[in-house]
């Protein structure tokens, strides 16, 4: 098989040993064999043999290659809008009043169990076409708007869908412990039965690979989450959580007790969630789009973070009510400007520890070896891309292997 080449560039590696900020890579060569990197370092010391063998190659003109973006938390795929609730916050209203008034999650669980499959991927695709224009190889999509098993189903196949029909993968995540159904008012421990039902019929049939809850005073207890985590783990699918987004309810621990790949939101994460955290190397998804949206004054403990050692992500939210956004490179700048993240943090942020958030340890870095998904971006520093407000310098995306 023949190699590609692409020589002209810049690399930022986001290598975590790298000598330099961003594991820059000056003047380098990155080589492709098939989906994966062959070889990527200075273009002076690619070796002469593996030179010859490049059948492709490629002219970058200077650009700056990153890993492949990594949105590690959306709600891509739901029925309708709530920008009525949008002006409701606005005229006065908190989110905990307008959920407990019926609104909030429970109306975009109406449109979505209400909309027919190709109705909610036709829904879908602008939102994934925005991600996929700004250099996103790999992205989450939860479920969590049906909260019963035909509808929770067809969202998850929908999510499939869109990794089948467009050149990204999509990594699928049961939320099913999201929000209390009507039909179960006043019997939450009865709808946890049927989230236990549910993951074991979707589990089955493929289409779950991670779970997620929300564990907070409008949704489930700490106690409910665990009976969801103790199925999923026995299951053998890894678990996150929704966690100390209102409040400090415990989750972060929860979370960490079970191996959680991440926890998210975490406005309200104690010292001992953070410790718990770090313990079990569990992700600190931060979403900066949600923040912002609900106008939050409580900023997650970013220091603390820092202090322990837990990795944190950067993520869109992207979904009707709370975080309706589909800019990644969006996310950056406010993590930055926000939650006063480095862009150097917020980078990182979107490749190697969102790859960890969602289990992945063959992307998010550039280095022999693992997949081939980079982006050429038309910047000349890396900050670049945290830096500008509405710009999109994407170039080209590659995608295992392949400029899609």
């Amino acid at each position: 098989m023949g190699l590609k080449l692409w020589t002209h560039c810049n690399v930022a590696s986001m290598q975590a040993d790298a000598d330099q900020p961003y594991g820059l890579i000056a003047d380098a060569a990155l080589v492709v064999q098939g989906e994966r990197i062959a070889w990527v370092g200075p273009r002076r010391d690619l070796p002469t043999e593996l030179l010859a063998r490049c059948s492709e190659q490629h002219d970058a003109q200077g650009a700056l290659i990153t890993p492949g973006l990594i949105d590690c938390h959306t709600h891509l795929v739901h029925g309708g809008d709530r920008a009525q609730e949008f002006e409701q916050r606005l005229n006065g209203a908190s989110y905990e009043e307008i959920a407990r008034a019926g609104g909030g999650i429970q109306s975009t669980v109406q449109a979505t169990r209400s909309a027919t499959p190709a109705q909610l991927q036709e829904q879908a695709e602008p939102r994934l076409k925005q991600l996929l224009a700004e250099g996103v190889t790999t992205l989450e999509i939860k479920s969590g708007y049906g909260l019963a098993l035909e509808p929770e189903r067809k969202m998850l196949q929908v999510a499939r869908a869109l990794g089948r029909d467009h050149a990204v993968e999509v990594r699928t995540t049961f939320l099913g412990a999201h929000a209390l159904p009507t039909e179960f008012a006043g019997r939450s421990d009865d709808y946890v039965d049927e989230v236990l039902s549910m993951l074991g019929v979707l589990h089955a049939e493929g289409l779950v690979d991670a779970v997620d809850g929300f564990c907070e005073r409008i949704a489930f207890s700490p106690a409910q989450i665990a009976r969801v985590f103790d199925a999923a783990q026995a299951l053998g699918l890894p678990v996150k959580l929704h966690a100390e987004q209102l409040s400090d309810s415990g989750g972060a621990q929860l979370a960490a007790q079970h191996g959680a790949l991440s926890c998210d939101h975490l406005e309200w994460l104690s010292e001992d969630g953070a410790c718990a955290m770090a313990a079990a190397g569990s992700v600190a998804v931060l979403l900066p789009g949600a923040f912002y949206f609900l106008r939050e004054t409580k900023l997650p403990p970013v220091e603390m973070l820092r202090r322990h050692g837990v990795p944190m992500a950067i993520a869109t939210d992207c979904n009707p009510g709370t975080s309706p956004c589909s800019s990644l490179l969006l996310m950056l700048n406010m993590a930055c400007t926000l939650f006063r993240l480095t862009p150097e943090e917020a980078l990182v942020g979107v490749t190697r520890h969102a790859a960890l958030a969602l289990g992945l340890g063959d992307r998010g870095v550039l280095a022999a070896g693992l997949r081939a998904d980079f982006v050429l971006w038309d910047v000349q520093r890396p900050a670049q891309l945290a830096y500008g407000l509405g710009a999109n310098p994407c170039i080209q995306t590659i995608f295992k292997g392949t400029p899609r």
